[in-house]
């Protein structure tokens, strides 16, 4: 019996999410966000960290519509880490899509003149926001308030 109770002190009710995310917390995808909106080239302008990472440069993405549905040629900074990703991107539900070299990624948010688009995963991974140009402080705030609505520790977006 002792053993047993030395066993049960040990288990951690609330254990660490693996991610930046609380795996508690409700994450939404944007349900009126269509594939086509993604097409285009984007400058990564801030990314979900720790800490900001001067060694990994913002990155970009260019996802392009062709015959045999979306493409993406991408390389982000991702968690501190330069990822270089490309392929067929896949649809998987209302904003929620499989991107080659990165997994399940939903949009959680897009502005209303769909320059800034924000990128989460339900794990709590990793988090990104892509812009088409230079993102404006207004829409940054934006997105952070977003990230956090979702689960993301507030301050954790990092702009670039």
């Amino acid at each position: 019996m002792p053993v047993l109770l030395l066993l049960c002190a040990c288990a951690a009710p609330d254990a660490p999410p693996a991610g930046f995310r609380d795996p508690k917390a409700p994450i939404y995808s944007n349900a009126s966000f269509s594939p086509g909106q993604l097409t285009g080239h984007w400058r990564q302008a801030a990314a979900i960290t720790a800490q900001p990472t001067p060694g990994c440069p913002p990155g970009s993405a260019d996802i392009t519509a062709g015959p045999m549905g979306l493409g993406l040629a991408a390389r982000l900074c991702l968690n501190g880490q330069l990822i270089r990703a490309s392929g067929p991107v896949t649809s998987i539900g209302p904003g929620r899509f499989l991107l080659p070299g990165l997994g399940e990624a939903w949009v959680i948010w897009v502005d209303a003149d769909n320059r800034t688009l924000a990128f989460a995963t339900p794990s709590g991974a990793w988090g990104f926001v892509l812009d088409e140009a230079i993102i404006s402080p207004d829409r940054l705030a934006a997105a952070a308030e977003i990230f956090s609505f979702n689960g993301y520790p507030p301050g954790s977006l990092k702009p670039f």
